[in-house]
């Protein structure tokens, strides 16, 4: 049985930490969360009710404020991270697991292709990763799979591929509250715009997403690869009122949010005329129907493919499998920063 480190225990946390206890996937060792409300509390105490007998060892663990509380002798297979989207603020926890030597498998969204805001911190990772035979991943249901992962597994029947376009279409009612706070469910026009100018209302990873078609699909290798990419960001608007758990949400109000990025080849100091080689729609609302809740990817190859997935994967619980099921495959890659095309194949087992 694997013996895992749980790094922060918010409401992704606690679903990973339950989780790994119910498909019986390892031993938590230790529980780590910079809040002093869960300090020397029970894991067990801020797991949800109904958790099996068996599981007691990982229950009793008590509720850490920091990795350095974390005995070394406890010698763990693995760290799950699930802290923050901003690569910057998991750095530290990141490189004190690396001088460990202790893999880590992350929820942070831009750790799923981190050359793309963060060359240089990439770059220190994998040297760190180099010194101390250590391995990190980052993943999730999206970015990590729907608009990445899964699009460049689909291209494995093709010839070519011309350009990807993928859409990802929720229904936000049944996610958890910060996914909810993160999509503007609720705001004003004045407060969803305010959000987005200080950056606090988004969804974290279409430019990741982006930037990893391109590199794994070699997409406008001969003209350049990605020379630019845009991403637009705007609400949806209730047309009715509504009711999610962050309270009512009257009609006009922000219901959710939606995001188009585009990546474009050619063009500027190229010889070739540019064209648009990726697209992606997310669009998650409280409500959604119209669109119907879906995810589909759409590759112009050779031969075509249009995959549907009707009502679309729900995140919360997609993130917590798809995070889970990486850390055997992730164990068994060398070290190094790996992303979801580096390491063994990721499939549920068990």
């Amino acid at each position: 049985m694997l013996k895992i480190i749980q790094v922060g225990l918010g409401p992704l946390g606690n679903m990973l930490a339950a989780d790994t206890i119910r498909r019986g996937l390892g031993e938590i060792v230790a529980a780590v969360d910079v809040s002093p409300e869960l300090a020397g509390r029970r894991l067990g105490d801020v797991l949800p009710q109904n958790m099996p007998a068996s599981s007691g060892v990982s229950a009793s663990v008590r509720i850490v404020r920091s990795l350095d509380e974390v005995p070394a002798s406890l010698r763990p297979d693995c760290a799950v991270v699930s802290t923050s989207s901003d690569l910057a603020k998991v750095a530290p926890t990141l490189f004190a697991l690396i001088s460990r030597g202790i893999p880590i498998v992350s929820t942070c969204e831009e750790l799923l292709y981190p050359w793309l805001r963060h060359p240089r911190l990439a770059d220190d990772l994998q040297t760190a990763c180099a010194r101390h035979n250590g391995r990190v991943l980052g993943t999730g249901v999206n970015p990590g799979f729907i608009m990445d992962a899964l699009p460049v597994l689909a291209s494995a029947v093709c010839r070519s591929v011309r350009s990807v376009h993928v859409w990802r279409i929720q229904d936000a009612s049944p996610r958890r509250v910060p996914f909810q706070q993160k999509i503007g469910a609720g705001l004003d026009d004045k407060e969803f715009a305010k959000k987005i100018e200080d950056g606090s209302l988004r969804h974290v990873g279409l430019g990741e997403s982006l930037h990893f078609i391109a590199k794994y699909l070699q997409l406008g290798a001969d003209t350049g690869g990605i020379t630019r990419w845009e991403e637009s960001i705007e609400p949806v608007h209730a047309t009715r009122d509504l009711d999610c758990a962050l309270g009512p949400i009257p009609r006009g109000r922000a219901s959710g949010v939606r995001q188009v990025a585009n990546g474009y080849t050619g063009g500027g100091k190229t010889s070739a005329p540019e064209r648009c080689i990726i697209t992606f729609e997310f669009q998650a609302a409280i409500g959604q129907t119209d669109p119907l809740p879906q995810d589909r990817i759409v590759l112009d190859a050779e031969p075509p493919i249009d995959l549907t997935i009707k009502g679309g994967v729900h995140g919360d619980i997609a993130t917590v499998a798809i995070t889970l099921n990486a850390i055997r495959p992730l164990l068994a890659a060398p070290a190094g920063l790996h992303t979801m095309a580096t390491v063994p194949a990721v499939h549920c087992a068990g």
